[in-house]
Protein backbone atom coordinates (compact mmCIF):
# COMPACT_ATOMS: atom_id res chain seq x y z
CA UNK A 1 0.00 0.00 0.00
CA UNK A 2 1.19 3.58 -1.15
CA UNK A 3 0.02 6.45 1.31
CA UNK A 4 -0.37 9.19 -0.69
CA UNK A 5 0.30 12.54 0.63
CA UNK A 6 0.81 11.13 4.10
CA UNK A 7 1.77 14.37 5.77
CA UNK A 8 -1.96 15.90 4.77
CA UNK A 9 -4.12 15.26 7.67
CA UNK A 10 -7.69 14.53 8.51
CA UNK A 11 -8.00 17.79 10.66
CA UNK A 12 -6.31 19.34 7.53
CA UNK A 13 -8.73 17.86 5.00
CA UNK A 14 -11.69 18.79 7.32
CA UNK A 15 -10.67 22.88 7.48
CA UNK A 16 -10.68 22.04 3.57
CA UNK A 17 -14.07 20.77 3.22
CA UNK A 18 -15.57 23.52 5.47
CA UNK A 19 -13.86 26.11 3.81
CA UNK A 20 -15.43 28.84 1.32
CA UNK A 21 -17.89 27.60 -0.93
CA UNK A 22 -17.01 29.05 -4.20
CA UNK A 23 -13.31 28.81 -3.63
CA UNK A 24 -13.28 25.16 -2.61
CA UNK A 25 -15.04 24.39 -6.11
CA UNK A 26 -13.47 26.95 -7.88
CA UNK A 27 -9.77 25.64 -6.90
CA UNK A 28 -11.33 21.73 -8.06
CA UNK A 29 -12.47 22.49 -11.08
CA UNK A 30 -8.98 24.26 -11.57
CA UNK A 31 -7.58 21.00 -11.24
CA UNK A 32 -9.75 18.36 -12.95
CA UNK A 33 -9.27 21.00 -15.75
CA UNK A 34 -5.14 21.06 -15.97
CA UNK A 35 -5.75 17.01 -15.89
CA UNK A 36 -8.64 16.02 -18.18
CA UNK A 37 -9.31 19.78 -19.86
CA UNK A 38 -13.24 20.26 -20.48
CA UNK A 39 -13.89 16.75 -20.97
CA UNK A 40 -16.32 14.15 -19.75
CA UNK A 41 -16.34 10.85 -19.87
CA UNK A 42 -19.27 8.45 -19.80
CA UNK A 43 -19.63 4.99 -17.98
CA UNK A 44 -23.12 3.45 -19.39
CA UNK A 45 -24.93 1.64 -16.64
CA UNK A 46 -26.78 -1.45 -16.87
CA UNK A 47 -28.54 -2.31 -13.60
CA UNK A 48 -28.66 -5.82 -14.57
CA UNK A 49 -30.05 -7.55 -11.31
CA UNK A 50 -32.13 -6.11 -8.31
CA UNK A 51 -31.56 -9.72 -6.43
CA UNK A 52 -29.63 -8.81 -2.96
CA UNK A 53 -28.87 -11.08 -0.13
CA UNK A 54 -27.46 -7.92 2.20
CA UNK A 55 -29.66 -6.33 4.43
CA UNK A 56 -28.15 -3.13 4.27
CA UNK A 57 -30.54 -0.96 6.62
CA UNK A 58 -30.57 2.58 4.48
CA UNK A 59 -31.04 0.30 0.71
CA UNK A 60 -34.52 0.08 -1.31
CA UNK A 61 -33.34 -3.12 -2.67
CA UNK A 62 -32.35 -4.86 0.58
CA UNK A 63 -33.23 -8.22 1.03
CA UNK A 64 -35.79 -7.54 3.82
CA UNK A 65 -37.79 -5.36 1.49
CA UNK A 66 -40.54 -7.55 0.16
CA UNK A 67 -42.13 -4.84 -1.93
CA UNK A 68 -39.28 -4.91 -4.67
CA UNK A 69 -40.47 -6.92 -8.09
CA UNK A 70 -37.08 -9.10 -8.29
CA UNK A 71 -35.53 -9.48 -11.83
CA UNK A 72 -32.62 -10.03 -13.59
CA UNK A 73 -31.86 -9.47 -17.15
CA UNK A 74 -30.95 -12.24 -19.42
CA UNK A 75 -27.22 -12.34 -20.61
CA UNK A 76 -28.64 -11.32 -24.08
CA UNK A 77 -30.02 -8.45 -23.10
CA UNK A 78 -26.96 -7.31 -20.72
CA UNK A 79 -24.55 -7.81 -24.47
CA UNK A 80 -27.26 -5.75 -26.46
CA UNK A 81 -27.39 -2.86 -23.34
CA UNK A 82 -23.37 -2.74 -23.90
CA UNK A 83 -23.42 -3.51 -28.00
CA UNK A 84 -25.86 -0.14 -27.82
CA UNK A 85 -23.23 1.53 -25.62
CA UNK A 86 -20.53 0.83 -27.52
CA UNK A 87 -22.31 1.73 -31.05
CA UNK A 88 -23.03 5.28 -29.50
CA UNK A 89 -19.75 6.25 -28.60
CA UNK A 90 -19.59 5.22 -24.81
CA UNK A 91 -16.69 3.73 -24.22
CA UNK A 92 -17.49 2.00 -20.86
CA UNK A 93 -19.57 0.10 -19.24
CA UNK A 94 -20.85 -0.76 -15.43
CA UNK A 95 -22.77 -3.54 -14.58
CA UNK A 96 -23.97 -3.05 -11.74
CA UNK A 97 -26.39 -5.31 -9.27
CA UNK A 98 -27.49 -6.49 -6.11
CA UNK A 99 -25.05 -8.20 -4.07
CA UNK A 100 -25.11 -12.17 -4.26
CA UNK A 101 -22.56 -14.99 -3.40
CA UNK A 102 -22.88 -18.03 -4.87
CA UNK A 103 -21.34 -20.62 -8.27
CA UNK A 104 -24.68 -19.69 -10.43
CA UNK A 105 -23.87 -15.67 -9.69
CA UNK A 106 -20.31 -16.22 -10.23
CA UNK A 107 -20.79 -18.11 -13.72
CA UNK A 108 -23.65 -16.05 -15.29
CA UNK A 109 -21.47 -12.96 -14.51
CA UNK A 110 -18.12 -14.73 -15.44
CA UNK A 111 -20.00 -15.70 -18.91
CA UNK A 112 -21.10 -12.47 -20.03
CA UNK A 113 -17.55 -10.94 -19.06
CA UNK A 114 -16.18 -13.52 -21.49
CA UNK A 115 -19.17 -12.93 -24.23
CA UNK A 116 -18.27 -8.82 -23.94
CA UNK A 117 -14.29 -9.62 -24.20
CA UNK A 118 -15.07 -12.07 -27.57
CA UNK A 119 -17.12 -9.30 -28.95
CA UNK A 120 -15.25 -5.93 -28.04
CA UNK A 121 -11.51 -7.06 -26.79
CA UNK A 122 -10.32 -4.21 -23.97
CA UNK A 123 -11.96 -1.46 -26.14
CA UNK A 124 -14.84 -1.37 -24.27
CA UNK A 125 -14.00 -0.93 -20.86
CA UNK A 126 -15.95 -3.01 -17.89
CA UNK A 127 -16.65 -2.03 -14.60
CA UNK A 128 -18.43 -3.89 -12.23
CA UNK A 129 -20.35 -3.11 -8.99
CA UNK A 130 -21.12 -6.44 -7.68
CA UNK A 131 -20.32 -6.01 -4.53
CA UNK A 132 -18.27 -8.25 -1.56
CA UNK A 133 -17.14 -11.47 -3.28
CA UNK A 134 -14.45 -14.42 -2.48
CA UNK A 135 -10.94 -13.84 -4.12
CA UNK A 136 -11.51 -16.81 -6.59
CA UNK A 137 -15.00 -15.04 -7.72
CA UNK A 138 -13.01 -11.74 -8.60
CA UNK A 139 -9.98 -13.21 -9.72
CA UNK A 140 -12.53 -15.39 -12.45
CA UNK A 141 -14.13 -12.12 -13.44
CA UNK A 142 -10.87 -10.31 -14.22
CA UNK A 143 -9.87 -13.10 -16.20
CA UNK A 144 -12.73 -13.04 -18.12
CA UNK A 145 -12.31 -9.59 -18.81
CA UNK A 146 -13.52 -7.21 -16.37
CA UNK A 147 -11.09 -4.17 -16.04
CA UNK A 148 -12.46 -1.98 -13.39
CA UNK A 149 -14.24 -3.28 -9.93
CA UNK A 150 -16.24 -0.09 -7.45
CA UNK A 151 -17.22 -1.23 -4.20
CA UNK A 152 -18.22 1.58 -2.06
CA UNK A 153 -17.14 1.26 1.59
CA UNK A 154 -19.93 3.72 2.41
CA UNK A 155 -17.96 5.19 5.53
CA UNK A 156 -14.57 5.16 6.69
CA UNK A 157 -15.86 5.06 10.58
CA UNK A 158 -16.51 1.58 11.33
CA UNK A 159 -18.63 2.24 14.10
CA UNK A 160 -20.90 4.70 11.73
CA UNK A 161 -20.86 1.26 9.13
CA UNK A 162 -21.95 -0.75 12.02
CA UNK A 163 -24.75 1.34 12.51
CA UNK A 164 -25.85 1.46 8.74
CA UNK A 165 -25.68 -2.59 8.56
CA UNK A 166 -27.02 -5.95 10.74
CA UNK A 167 -24.57 -7.65 12.80
CA UNK A 168 -23.60 -10.04 9.87
CA UNK A 169 -22.13 -7.35 8.04
CA UNK A 170 -18.62 -6.76 8.19
CA UNK A 171 -16.55 -3.21 7.88
CA UNK A 172 -12.96 -5.10 7.49
CA UNK A 173 -14.76 -7.64 5.16
CA UNK A 174 -15.04 -4.75 3.00
CA UNK A 175 -11.56 -2.99 3.36
CA UNK A 176 -10.24 -6.34 2.59
CA UNK A 177 -12.28 -6.95 -0.75
CA UNK A 178 -10.40 -3.74 -1.71
CA UNK A 179 -7.44 -4.95 -1.38
CA UNK A 180 -7.74 -7.73 -2.82
CA UNK A 181 -9.27 -6.39 -5.71
CA UNK A 182 -5.84 -4.06 -6.11
CA UNK A 183 -3.55 -7.04 -5.83
CA UNK A 184 -5.78 -8.59 -9.04
CA UNK A 185 -4.81 -6.02 -11.15
CA UNK A 186 -8.20 -4.18 -11.02
CA UNK A 187 -8.39 -0.15 -11.30
CA UNK A 188 -10.29 0.24 -7.88
CA UNK A 189 -12.86 2.69 -7.19
CA UNK A 190 -14.40 3.28 -4.15
CA UNK A 191 -16.89 5.91 -2.32
CA UNK A 192 -19.30 6.94 0.46
CA UNK A 193 -22.51 8.09 1.11
CA UNK A 194 -22.48 11.67 2.47
CA UNK A 195 -24.68 13.44 4.97
CA UNK A 196 -25.83 10.20 7.14
CA UNK A 197 -27.27 10.43 10.75
CA UNK A 198 -24.38 11.16 12.54
CA UNK A 199 -21.79 11.90 10.37
CA UNK A 200 -19.70 14.58 10.76
CA UNK A 201 -16.85 16.76 8.64
CA UNK A 202 -14.05 15.05 10.52
CA UNK A 203 -15.78 11.51 9.25
CA UNK A 204 -15.86 12.81 5.63
CA UNK A 205 -11.92 14.29 5.99
CA UNK A 206 -10.84 10.76 7.41
CA UNK A 207 -13.37 9.08 4.40
CA UNK A 208 -10.77 11.36 1.84
CA UNK A 209 -7.78 10.20 3.91
CA UNK A 210 -8.76 6.67 3.55
CA UNK A 211 -9.08 7.15 -0.23
CA UNK A 212 -5.50 8.44 -0.08
CA UNK A 213 -4.11 5.58 2.16
CA UNK A 214 -6.29 3.03 0.02
CA UNK A 215 -4.29 4.12 -3.23
CA UNK A 216 -7.95 4.56 -4.71
CA UNK A 217 -8.61 4.79 -8.62
CA UNK A 218 -11.68 5.86 -8.68
CA UNK A 219 -14.48 7.82 -6.25
CA UNK A 220 -18.43 7.29 -6.53
CA UNK A 221 -19.89 8.81 -3.93
CA UNK A 222 -22.82 10.93 -3.41
CA UNK A 223 -25.75 12.41 -0.63
CA UNK A 224 -28.27 10.01 1.28
CA UNK A 225 -31.20 9.95 0.68
CA UNK A 226 -33.44 8.58 2.72
CA UNK A 227 -35.99 5.76 1.65
CA UNK A 228 -39.08 4.90 3.12
CA UNK A 229 -39.53 1.73 4.31
CA UNK A 230 -36.08 1.20 5.21
CA UNK A 231 -34.79 1.34 8.60
CA UNK A 232 -33.23 4.64 8.27
CA UNK A 233 -35.96 5.79 6.05
CA UNK A 234 -37.49 8.32 8.79
CA UNK A 235 -34.49 10.61 7.83
CA UNK A 236 -34.28 11.17 11.95
CA UNK A 237 -30.69 12.95 12.40
CA UNK A 238 -30.40 13.51 8.87
CA UNK A 239 -29.14 17.15 7.70
CA UNK A 240 -31.38 18.64 5.31
CA UNK A 241 -31.40 18.27 1.64
CA UNK A 242 -29.51 21.42 0.87
CA UNK A 243 -27.08 20.81 3.20
CA UNK A 244 -26.52 16.82 2.28
CA UNK A 245 -26.48 18.54 -1.78
CA UNK A 246 -24.02 21.24 -0.34
CA UNK A 247 -21.75 18.59 1.74
CA UNK A 248 -21.81 16.07 -1.68
CA UNK A 249 -20.21 19.07 -3.71
CA UNK A 250 -17.88 20.35 -0.76
CA UNK A 251 -16.59 16.27 -0.98
CA UNK A 252 -16.34 15.84 -4.56
CA UNK A 253 -13.71 19.16 -4.35
CA UNK A 254 -11.92 18.09 -1.34
CA UNK A 255 -11.20 14.68 -2.90
CA UNK A 256 -10.24 16.37 -6.31
CA UNK A 257 -7.79 18.63 -4.91
CA UNK A 258 -6.03 15.54 -2.51
CA UNK A 259 -6.50 12.85 -4.95
CA UNK A 260 -5.91 14.74 -7.86
CA UNK A 261 -5.86 12.30 -10.74
CA UNK A 262 -8.50 9.68 -10.00
CA UNK A 263 -11.44 9.91 -11.81
CA UNK A 264 -14.57 11.20 -9.78
CA UNK A 265 -18.37 10.24 -10.41
CA UNK A 266 -20.90 12.90 -10.57
CA UNK A 267 -23.49 10.31 -9.09
CA UNK A 268 -27.38 10.43 -10.35
CA UNK A 269 -28.33 10.57 -6.83
CA UNK A 270 -26.59 14.61 -7.25
CA UNK A 271 -29.87 15.02 -9.92
CA UNK A 272 -31.92 13.30 -7.36
CA UNK A 273 -31.76 16.19 -5.23
CA UNK A 274 -31.08 19.16 -7.42
CA UNK A 275 -32.46 19.28 -11.50
CA UNK A 276 -28.55 20.25 -12.60
CA UNK A 277 -26.93 18.09 -9.66
CA UNK A 278 -24.63 16.25 -11.58
CA UNK A 279 -23.64 19.29 -13.78
CA UNK A 280 -23.09 20.96 -10.72
CA UNK A 281 -20.44 17.92 -9.61
CA UNK A 282 -19.11 18.26 -13.51
CA UNK A 283 -18.00 21.99 -11.79
CA UNK A 284 -16.74 20.89 -8.34
CA UNK A 285 -14.33 18.45 -10.09
CA UNK A 286 -15.94 15.64 -11.02
CA UNK A 287 -14.98 13.69 -14.53
CA UNK A 288 -17.33 11.20 -15.43
CA UNK A 289 -20.80 10.51 -15.56
CA UNK A 290 -23.04 7.03 -15.96
CA UNK A 291 -25.90 7.50 -17.92
CA UNK A 292 -28.58 4.57 -17.30
CA UNK A 293 -28.77 2.07 -20.13
CA UNK A 294 -30.59 0.06 -18.26
CA UNK A 295 -33.79 -0.95 -20.47
CA UNK A 296 -36.73 1.25 -19.57
CA UNK A 297 -38.50 -1.71 -18.40
CA UNK A 298 -36.55 -2.70 -15.39
CA UNK A 299 -35.12 0.57 -14.21
CA UNK A 300 -38.07 1.75 -11.55
CA UNK A 301 -37.75 -1.85 -9.71
CA UNK A 302 -33.95 -0.71 -9.52
CA UNK A 303 -34.69 1.59 -6.60
CA UNK A 304 -32.15 2.22 -4.12
CA UNK A 305 -33.54 5.53 -3.14
CA UNK A 306 -36.91 7.46 -3.98
CA UNK A 307 -36.57 10.41 -7.19
CA UNK A 308 -34.44 8.36 -8.51
CA UNK A 309 -34.25 10.10 -12.05
CA UNK A 310 -33.96 8.79 -15.53
CA UNK A 311 -36.37 6.01 -14.74
CA UNK A 312 -38.65 6.96 -17.75
CA UNK A 313 -36.35 7.99 -20.69
CA UNK A 314 -35.33 5.77 -23.21
CA UNK A 315 -31.49 5.32 -23.61
CA UNK A 316 -31.43 7.40 -27.00
CA UNK A 317 -33.31 10.26 -25.20
CA UNK A 318 -30.99 9.87 -21.89
CA UNK A 319 -27.71 9.99 -24.45
CA UNK A 320 -29.11 13.54 -26.11
CA UNK A 321 -29.74 14.86 -22.60
CA UNK A 322 -26.55 13.89 -21.02
CA UNK A 323 -24.91 15.47 -23.95
CA UNK A 324 -27.00 18.55 -23.83
CA UNK A 325 -26.09 19.07 -20.20
CA UNK A 326 -22.35 18.52 -20.11
CA UNK A 327 -22.46 21.42 -23.82
CA UNK A 328 -24.63 23.66 -21.53
CA UNK A 329 -21.88 24.44 -18.91
CA UNK A 330 -18.89 24.31 -21.64
CA UNK A 331 -17.56 20.72 -21.29
CA UNK A 332 -17.46 17.94 -24.19
CA UNK A 333 -18.14 14.19 -23.91
CA UNK A 334 -14.89 12.10 -24.82
CA UNK A 335 -17.21 9.66 -27.12
CA UNK A 336 -15.37 6.64 -27.80
CA UNK A 337 -12.57 6.73 -24.74
CA UNK A 338 -12.03 3.97 -21.95
CA UNK A 339 -10.70 7.22 -20.19
CA UNK A 340 -9.20 4.88 -17.59
CA UNK A 341 -8.25 7.16 -14.99
CA UNK A 342 -4.11 8.14 -14.96
CA UNK A 343 -3.83 7.29 -11.38
CA UNK A 344 -4.03 3.74 -11.97
CA UNK A 345 -1.57 4.16 -15.08
CA UNK A 346 0.39 6.16 -12.67
CA UNK A 347 0.62 3.59 -9.70
CA UNK A 348 1.40 0.11 -12.21
CA UNK A 349 4.14 1.53 -14.31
Amino acid sequence: MVDRDASVTPDEIRSLIEGDFDGLLGQAYAVKKSLFSNRVALRGLVEFSNMCAKNCFYCGIRRGNEGVARYRMTEGEILDAAAWAEANGYGSVVLQSGELQSEENTAFVERVLDRLHNRFGDSLGVTLSLGEQSRETYSRWRRAGAHRYLLRIETSNPELYAKLHPGDHSWATRRDCLHTLRDLGYIVGTGVMIGLPGQTTLDLANDIRFFMDENIDMVGMGPFIPTPGTPLGSAEGTPDAPRRLELALRMIAATRICLENVNIAAATALQAMDPEGREKGIMAGANVIMPNITPRKYRKSYALYPGKPCTGETTEECRGCISRRIASIGEEVAWGERADPPHFRERTK
